[in-house]
Formats: structure tokens, sequence, C-alpha cells
């Protein structure tokens, strides 16, 4: 698939989609096998726990709100303007211990399995098995870490 000349408006997503993954919502902006690109609205108390991205790089540009994250083993926090840079292969984690909702743009380079993901992601309903969640995950190459005690 090959990224078309275009714009997608501000109210817009791709095909009018819009993705609630585990109660944070994605709307997909820009669909390629070389990129992918979305804004989220992470709701206060939402997070993404510590994962790995084997085979893509991350980014988020963000627009609104202050993350917290987990990058290899350091914790950081990203304000608005700041561009977050999470190279294939490290581990990250991202959460919103604000009081506000976050806004920002992610995107993946290359796209490989992550659209197939949000998608399987989104279907599994507002109170999916997290057991589920991390296989689902794992088949679509985004590997979840072990909770600490556990790793």
């Amino acid at each position: 698939m090959t990224m078309t000349a275009g714009i997608t408006r501000a109210t817009e997503g791709i095909e009018g989609i819009s993705w609630n993954i585990l109660g944070q919502i994605y709307v997909p902006k820009q669909l390629s096998d070389a990129s992918m690109s979305w804004h989220a609205t992470l709701p206060k108390g939402t997070f993404v726990p510590p994962h790995i991205h084997p085979t893509q790089d991350e980014f988020l540009y963000i627009l609104d709100g202050c993350f917290d994250l987990w990058l290899d083993g350091a914790q950081q926090r990203a304000v608005p303007g700041d561009l977050v840079r999470l190279p294939m292969g490290v581990p990250h984690g991202i959460f919103n211990k604000s009081d506000t909702d976050i806004k920002c743009l992610f995107w993946v380079s290359p796209t490989r399995r992550l659209h197939d993901l949000f998608w399987a992601l989104h279907n599994l309903g507002p109170n999916p098995n997290p057991a589920e969640v991390v296989a689902i995950s794992a088949a679509h190459e985004v590997d979840f870490l072990p909770p600490e005690d556990e790793a």
C-alpha cells in the first residue's frame, strides 16, 4: 500500500475510522507500508503497559497534556511540543497520571502489523481479558513485558 498525497482534516480519520483501544481513542490519519500515524486521546488514568516493538520505530508528538514515560528502564516526562523517540527493540511504557486527557500524534515506521492489531484490539470490547490482549499483541509484533514483580 502506497501513501497518497492529500490532507486528512483535523476532525477526520482514514475512512471515518475511530478505534477504542483499551479506553483510549485512536483515529488513524495516514497509512502506507512505510508508516502509519494516528491521533490519540488518552483519558486520565489510562496507560500503555511496558512493551517492545521489535520491528518498528515509534514516535509521539505531544499536543496537550503531560505523559509520564518509562523508557528503557528510566522514568521521563514529555510535555506539549516534545517529540518522544522510541527505537525498535527499546522497551517503553506510556502513562497518563495527570488529571486531564492527553492528546498526541503517534506514528510508526514501518507499519508492519500495527493497523491489524488495532482492529483486533478494538473488536475485543470494553473489558478484554489481559492475557488475550497480550497474546493478540504478540501475534502482531508488539511484545508486552511481564509486570516488574514477575520479571
